[in-house]
């Protein structure tokens, strides 16, 4: 496995995260996102970064390779939000989901959080694969807290009951 930090990102990080996340929205999933259809990566602090939220970036010989969001939703509830690995780092060789879903679990349970919630696109079906594996279980748009922020491409959610 190769050498993967995993820290807390820094405004000084911004770009090199829309670097990561918009080409495998737009080119691989062919999702027809733009930066600013997505508010809350030009305001990470603000929108992540408060709370019990946190934002995570992997980072590998210095580039950011990854990236992970806990947005508090209150209630001792949280919502996963903007994990992306990039494709040349992605698996289970490199780890570097594992390395964030980690993290992101380990604060949650620091912080006396409950629940974690994901909402994310039928298409990412490596995803749900990788989520179910990790104690992620599906469930009904209508289970989701009314606080849970709902994005327009979200049509698969999952609960993480963390303990």
């Amino acid at each position: 496995m190769a050498d993967i930090e995993i820290r807390t990102f820094t405004s000084d990080d911004a770009d090199a995260v829309l670097s990561v996340i918009l080409p495998i929205q737009r080119e691989e999933f062919g999702i027809d996102i733009t930066a600013d259809a997505q508010p809350d990566l030009r305001v990470i602090p603000d929108f992540y970064q408060s709370g019990k939220g946190q934002f995570w970036v992997a980072v590998k010989d210095g580039a950011i390779v990854g990236t992970v969001g806990l947005k508090d939703i209150g209630n001792n509830q949280a919502a996963l939000r903007k994990m992306f690995v990039s494709a040349e780092v992605r698996g289970r060789e490199h780890g570097v989901a594992a390395l964030l879903l980690d993290r992101l679990i380990a604060h949650a349970r620091d912080a006396g959080i409950t629940d974690i919630f994901l909402g994310t696109s039928d298409k990412f079906v490596a995803a749900h694969r990788f989520y179910e594996k990790n104690g992620f279980s599906e469930i009904a748009k209508s289970a989701l807290p009314r606080a849970f922020p709902l994005m327009a491409v979200d049509s698969k959610f999952y609960r993480y009951k963390v303990g």
